[in-house]
C-alpha cells in the first residue's frame, strides 16, 4: 500500500497515528482479508485490536455476509458453548426454544472471537473441530451441521504461556495462528501520543462547547514519558479530564487554552511498573506446513495481481480526478495539522497552530476541488448520485461539500 491507500485506511475507520508497526499491521491486514485465512491478532488491552477484524472483513469477498464479535471473557462457562453452537429446546433449565448459535448465524460470513485465552478447554475443543471440518453440534442436539465462517480472534495474553499452564490446547494455537497480526503498545508508539490527546480532546471539546485545548512542550514531554499501562483508553480518559475542568466554555472571544506539565500532572495517574499489562507473545520460530505456507504465497500474489489492476484501472482516470482522490478532498481536521507545541509563556494566549503556507495550500486545493465538484453537478443536472461517482467520492462526502459551500 501506498502513503495514500493508508491514510485513506486510517480515516475510514478512524484510526490514528504514523507509527511503523501499526502501519505494518494494517498492510498485512488488507494483505490476507481477500484470502480466508484465519487470523490472530495480540497486543494489550486497549490497543485497538479491534479495528483489524472490521478492515479483514469489510475488504474480503466476505464482506456481503454477517460479521460478529464476540468476546469471549464476558460470557459465563455455563452458557458459552450455547452462545458459540446454539442450542435445542430443553436442553437445559431456561433453553425455552430452539437457538441458534454465532456460527450458524454468521455462515457465510465473518466472526470475531475476542478475548480467546478466556475460552474454557471444552469450548476450545469444539472451536477446533468448526476450524478444522467446518462441522459443530448444538448443545442437545446430536445433529452435526455444517457452516462456512471466517474466524479472527484476539488475545491480550500469552497464549504460549498458557498452553505452557494446560489452559489452552496448542493444536487450537497453532490452527489460529496461522497468521499473526501484532498491534503496537501506545508506550511503543511515542510520536502518535500527542496526536492522541489532541484528537481526544478536540472531539470533546467540540461536543461539549469547550476551548480548544493544547499543551506546551513540557506538559508533552510529561505525556509522552508515561508508559500508559491502559494504552489508549487511559489516553482517552485523561485528555477528557483534562478538557473537561481546565478549560472554559466556548464564547466568540476565547482563545485557546494551553496547558503546561504542572497543571498537566495534576490530571496524570501515578507510574506504577506493576500495572503494566501483561503481553501476547510473539511467534517463537514455529514451524509452519509446507500447504499452508504455499497457500498464502499464492495469496500474496493474488493480491498483487488485483492491486496492479486497480492500478491500471485508476491510471486511465483524468488528472483532475485523480488529484481529487489522492487529496481526498483535503478535508483534515485541525487536529492533524501541524500542532507546533507551545512555550510555558505562551499560557493563556491564542495560539495559531497552522502556519500561512499551509492555509495558502489548503486554499488553493479546496478551489481545484470545488470546481471538479461543480462541473460533475453540471453535467448530470444536479444528480448528485451520478455527480458522486463521477468524482469518485461518496454521496455523503458530496453533500457534506454541497452544504459547506452552498453549491445549490
Amino acid at each position: 500500500m501506498d502513503s495514500q491507500d493508508l491514510q485513506r485506511l486510517k480515516n475510514k475507520y478512524d484510526i490514528i497515528g504514523n507509527d511503523a508497526a501499526l502501519n505494518r499491521a494494517l498492510e498485512t491486514a488488507m494483505a490476507v482479508a481477500p484470502t480466508d485465512l484465519t487470523v490472530l491478532v495480540t497486543g494489550e488491552s486497549g490497543v485497538g485490536k479491534e479495528n483489524i477484524p472490521k478492515i479483514i472483513h469489510q475488504n474480503s469477498l466476505r464482506k456481503n455476509g454477517k460479521y460478529f464479535a464476540v468476546n469471549c471473557g464476558a460470557i459465563p462457562e455455563g452458557t458459552i458453548d450455547s452462545e458459540l453452537f446454539g442450542h435445542e429446546r430443553g436442553s437445559f433449565t431456561g433453553a425455552i426454544e430452539t437457538r441458534k448459535g454465532y456460527f450458524e448465524e454468521a455462515d457465510g460470513g465473518t466472526l470475531f472471537l475476542d478475548e480467546i485465552g478466556e475460552l474454557p478447554l471444552t469450548s476450545q475443543a469444539k472451536l477446533l473441530r468448526v476450524l478444522q471440518s467446518g462441522e459443530f453440534i448444538k448443545v442437545g442436539s446430536s445433529k452435526v451441521q455444517k457452516t462456512d465462517v471466517r474466524v479472527i480472534a484476539a488475545t491480550n495474553i500469552d497464549l504460549l504461556h498458557q498452553i505452557g499452564k494446560g489452559k489452552f490446547r496448542a493444536d487450537l494455537y497453532y490452527r489460529l495462528n496461522t497468521i499473526q497480526i501484532r498491534m503496537p503498545a501506545l508506550r511503543d508508539r511515542k510520536e502518535d501520543i500527542y496526536l492522541f490527546f489532541r484528537k481526544f480532546s478536540s472531539d470533546f471539546s467540540e461536543k461539549w462547547g469547550k476551548v480548544k485545548v493544547i499543551l506546551t512542550n513540557d506538559a508533552i514531554d510529561l505525556l509522552i514519558g508515561y508508559r500508559w499501562p491502559g494504552n489508549i483508553r487511559e489516553l482517552k480518559n485523561v485528555a477528557e479530564t483534562v478538557t473537561a475542568l481546565e478549560s472554559e466554555r466556548l464564547t466568540p472571544t476565547s482563545g485557546r487554552c494551553v496547558v503546561d506539565a504542572i497543571t498537566l500532572s495534576k490530571y496524570m495517574p501515578k507510574d506504577e511498573g506493576n500495572l503494566l499489562p501483561a503481553v501476547a507473545g510473539e511467534s517463537r520460530g514455529d514451524s509452519m506446513p509446507d500447504s499452508d505456507r504455499q497457500m498464502i504465497i499464492k495469496a500474496i500474489l493474488d493480491l498483487k495481481r488485483e492491486v496492479d489492476d486497480l492500478r491500471a484501472r485508476l491510471d486511465s482516470a483524468t488528472p483532475e480526478v485523480r488529484s481529487l482522490k489522492a487529496a481526498d478532498l483535503g478535508e483534515e481536521a485541525e487536529w492533524q495539522g501541524l500542532g507546533a507545541p507551545v512555550s510555558s509563556g505562551e499560557i493563556g494566549k491564542v495560539v495559531d497552530i497552522n502556519p500561512q503556507e499551509t492555509q495558502d495550500r489548503d486554499l488553493s486545493l479546496r478551489k481545484s476541488n470545488l470546481e471538479i465538484i461543480t462541473k460533475a453537478l453540471e453535467k448530470h443536472h444536479g444528480n448528485r448520485k451520478l455527480a458522486a461517482k463521477e468524482v469518485g467520492i461518496s454521496e455523503r462526502t458530496l453533500y457534506r461539500w454541497i452544504e459547506k459551500y452552498h453549491l445549490d
